[in-house]
């Protein structure tokens, strides 16, 4: 379907390589267009995120969608190697027909809010018919997708990338339960009353004062701000090169104490305090904005209000409402998992396969029970550990599991020597020209290197593409997993309320708890067989059933 600058929107059947496969009609709104084909299988569109929800507020539901836009930035990276290459509709009718390729528009600050000024789609070339861009593109994808090497795994991880455009329209519209007079309670009990102008509290003023005494009489250091503390504790003869708590927990000092915990409070004003209640709670729900594939791994991000980093004790605040409960849904050990899946190693598979804690199984049999080696071990082999106790159980792990970890020093190698590395599904890495991201588990360029192709560069960039074949195929997985549940609840009152990386929540009424948790268990294997293949491998969900989202753990 495709919207014509009047509001009309036009349509038409498509054959399984993307040709029309009826006449067009037309109808006077999206809702309509929907409502009038109760039969379509699936709606090829240009971009969820410009359609779905105005379609939710008209209460119509789509169940399967491919998303044009979401597809091209996959088939452009797996092809070229061009990640965050423009992606829009427009972007590629002109790949298509050798026109210059429009930028896409600029993304939202992170923290907006939504704007009645929003940017809206790339415009197409004046006297271009969007139905006959939109079709023509898709067939082209579909013609590219053809030609790869996998062409099915693509074609899985297109579809699951267009179920998650839809899923996280769904995710903002529904909401998180949120109990805003829990969360003020909370914020008193932590914080103490708000000074006026609401910068400052009664707690951490103390706090405040209690560092200044701590480096002696008329010195006054604001403990929000690095460049006082480095300063203050150099004046005591104490160089500091940051701030971070792991480094303040080293020293033997009066002052340690109450910074770590100003530190900590701080940090909780200031990301979940009064102004973020105001400004992100409404009607009883937590509505962020999420952003399917926001990092390079396939992983998703929010669009300002924290969603995906949601602290322990605010989840207190988190309640379902009254005779309903919050199905809590926790993937267990999923990376070491997936590496088992897509490295074919038989012994890795064989202990994925057995048990619900992968870590305690591999303790057993490789490192006298000690399940924190372990864990190192697995964890050294996916993030390129290369000093300390680290290697040593990575040799280990080496010699019992040698095609695991042969896949990621392959991966790392592939890497340092400017190659593209690929998920098991096809999602491709940026090319060696753009500067590794900071996300979750991934490491950063070392600044000394950035630009200078030197060594510390080369070695950055291999501890990346190691890293990004497992965390992007889990990310992979993770996709199917939320599309499965989907699909599976749509016939209940339940509905997906929360996700982040291998975590999700399900908010039904009580009688459906059960039954929900059983579909989400049942994901977890079926978008393992989907998305690996008939594996030993298993991929549990540990599963919680609360009425408070902090009981879950």
């Amino acid at each position: 379907m495709a919207e014509t600058g009047d509001g009309t929107v036009r349509m038409c059947p498509v054959g399984p390589g993307g040709d029309p496969a009826g006449p067009v009609v037309a109808e006077r709104s999206l809702a309509e267009a929907v409502r009038s084909r109760p039969e379509a299988g699936r709606w090829v569109w240009r971009a969820t995120a410009q359609t779905y929800g105005r379609l939710l507020e008209e209460g119509v539901r789509v169940e399967r969608c491919y998303d044009v836009e979401a597809a091209e930035a996959l088939i452009v990276g797996h092809e070229e190697g061009q990640y965050g290459q423009p992606r829009s509709l427009a972007a590629a009718w002109a790949r298509l027909k050798g026109l210059p390729v429009p930028e896409d528009p600029p993304p939202r600050a992170a923290g907006g809010q939504p704007s009645l000024f929003e940017p809206g789609p790339v415009p197409l070339p004046p006297g271009t018919d969007p139905l006959t861009a939109l079709l023509e593109v898709y067939a082209d994808q579909q013609a590219r997708i053809k030609d790869m090497t996998h062409p099915g795994r693509m074609r899985l991880l297109t579809a699951a990338e267009s179920a998650g455009t839809l899923i996280a329209a769904e995710l903002g519209r529904a909401g998180l339960p949120w109990r805003a007079d829990v969360h003020r309670e909370l914020l008193t009990a932590l914080l103490g009353e708000r000074y006026p102008g609401g910068q400052e509290t009664r707690r951490l003023a103390e706090l405040a004062d209690e560092v200044s005494r701590a480096f002696g009489d008329g010195v006054r250091v604001r403990p929000d701000l690095p460049a006082d503390i480095v300063r203050a504790f150099a004046r005591e003869g104490i160089a500091l090169s940051s701030t971070r708590a792991w480094e303040l927990r080293e020293l033997d000092h009066p002052a340690v104490a109450p910074l770590l915990e100003y530190k900590k409070l701080y940090r909780l004003h200031t990301a979940h305090g009064w102004a973020w209640l105001q400004s992100w709670v409404r009607d009883g729900r937590f509505r962020p904005e999420y952003l399917p594939a926001g990092t390079v791994t396939g992983r998703w991000t929010t669009n300002g209000g924290g969603a995906l980093q949601i602290p322990k004790v605010v989840r207190r605040a988190v309640v379902a409402d009254p005779g309903w409960r919050l199905v809590v849904a926790d993937a267990d050990q999923i990376e070491p998992r997936v590496l088992a899946a897509v490295s074919r190693d038989p012994g890795l598979m064989e202990v994925a396969g057995s048990g619900l804690d992968l870590y305690a199984d591999l303790a057993e049999r490789l490192f006298s029970g000690d399940r924190e080696r372990a864990k190192l071990a697995v964890l050294g082999a996916v993030y390129g550990q290369t000093s300390g106790d680290g290697l040593k159980h990575l040799a280990d792990l080496r010699r019992r599991y040698p095609r695991a970890v042969a896949y990621v020093d392959d991966a790392a190698r592939a890497g340092e020597e400017g190659r593209l590395v690929r998920t098991w599904l096809g999602r491709t890495c940026p090319p060696v020209s753009t500067s590794v991201p900071d996300e979750a588990g991934l490491p950063q360029e070392e600044p000394e290197a950035a630009g200078s192709g030197g060594p510390a560069r080369t070695r950055a960039r291999g501890r990346f593409t190691r890293n990004f074949v497992v965390q992007g195929s889990a990310a992979d997985w993770a996709l199917i997993v939320l599309a499965l549940v989907r699909r599976r609840i749509a016939g209940l009152r339940a509905e997906l309320v929360f996700f982040q990386h291998d975590e999700l929540i399900v908010h039904c009424p009580e009688e459906e708890a059960e039954e929900v948790a059983e579909a989400v268990r049942w994901a977890g294997d079926e978008a393992g067989r989907l998305a690996f293949g008939d594996t030993p491998a298993r991929f549990p969900f540990t599963t919680a059933v609360v009425e408070c989202y902090a009981d879950a753990k």
